[in-house]
């Protein structure tokens, strides 16, 4: 496999209409989800609920592809197949996330890196023979008093690009994912400064790092008030700031850019990317690789329960459509409360 395998693999991943279901929550991070519904969260409590997902009748008309974690790839349908091989037969793309998640930057107070480097060549081999074909790495950056420092975004962007040169020496197109949280209290403006400064520098470091940047897909942030600030964007606004800061600092060599939600709701998410896509012809694909906003209502129909197996996944199958019709700029406000 060589740079043509992961420039048609990538394809494949921003295809029309499509975008990609991050199923890749960590243990504790499913926990969470689950405490939310009461149920304890148990391996096979988590098969369970990655197999409502994946075998949502028509799923692969709206997903390209899907985010594993390491245990979901190594599990099997209740049939005894391997996730990563049913979903490949649908046509859907098995990826992994491979990052071992943000601890501390020492001697830089409330700032993160993201580790898991040491190792990772060893990993992507034994994940591309099981069946992973892309993989995710999430770097975070902060915005607050002071934060985030130059040091922090060249160190996590560093790190990305080291990172997508792995996935690429073993055969694997790799997610870049440099996210500026909207957790503050800052405004859009400062959102996109700072959306601006880090990818300024993952695309430097990407270039010094020798990335084939046909073989990769870029997962940002989009540019967004934070949650906390008292004069929240209008959606229009977001598009505008969102595709304004890409076509700074994206090539246009990049096949596809999906959007993760970030703790947006999951009709923001959808609108927002859907503003953008109605902006007119972009260099690159704009896609969706989203979590919770594909998730939240499945989890809550299906509660854990055998009974709502049926009803998690129309769930599911709802906002996946309503995703896929925001990919060519289709999806208008109120259409998630008609969508059957």
């Amino acid at each position: 496999m060589g740079f043509a395998d992961l420039e048609s693999v990538a394809a494949a991943m921003v295809a029309a209409g499509k975008g990609i279901l991050a199923a890749d929550e960590s243990s504790g991070t499913i926990k969470k989800r689950f405490d939310k519904i009461g149920l304890e969260s148990t391996e096979e409590a988590r098969r369970n609920y990655r197999e409502l997902l994946f075998t949502t009748p028509a799923m692969a008309q709206s997903i390209s592809g899907v985010i594993f974690y390491d245990e979901t790839l190594r599990q099997k349908t209740s049939s005894g197949v391997p996730f990563a091989d049913y979903l490949g037969k649908l046509g859907v793309v098995p990826g992994i996330k491979v990052d071992m998640g943000t601890k501390a930057l020492a001697g830089f107070p409330s700032e993160t890196i993201t580790e898991g480097l040491d190792g990772l060549r060893e990993r992507l081999m034994e994940y591309y023979k099981l069946g992973a074909r892309f993989a995710k790495w999430r770097a975070v950056i902060d915005i607050g008093a002071g934060i985030p420092s130059r040091f922090a975004i060249v160190a996590n962007a560093h790190a990305l690009a080291r990172y997508a040169a792995l996935c690429q020496e073993q055969n694997i197109v790799p997610i870049v994912e440099p996210e500026v949280l909207m957790d503050g209290g800052h405004t859009l403006e400062r959102c996109e400064e700072v959306t601006d400064a880090v990818l300024a520098e993952v695309f430097q470091q990407l270039d010094g790092h020798r990335v084939h940047l046909e073989g990769m897909i870029l997962k940002p942030n989009m540019v967004i008030s934070g949650k906390k600030c008292p004069q929240q964007a209008k959606p229009e606004q977001v598009a505008e700031a969102t595709v304004r800061c890409l076509k700074r600092h994206v090539p246009g060599a990049v096949p596809g850019i999906a959007f993760l939600s970030g703790g947006q709701s999951p009709a923001d998410a959808t609108l927002h990317l859907s503003l953008m896509n109605a902006m007119g012809k972009l260099p690159w694909q704009l896609t969706f690789s989203y979590g919770r906003a594909l998730q939240d209502a499945a989890l809550s129909a299906w509660g854990g329960k055998p009974a709502g197996f049926a009803a998690g996944q129309g769930a599911f199958a709802k906002w996946a459509r309503l995703n896929s019709l925001a990919r060519d700029g289709r999806f208008k406000p109120g259409m998630e409360s008609q969508a059957a």
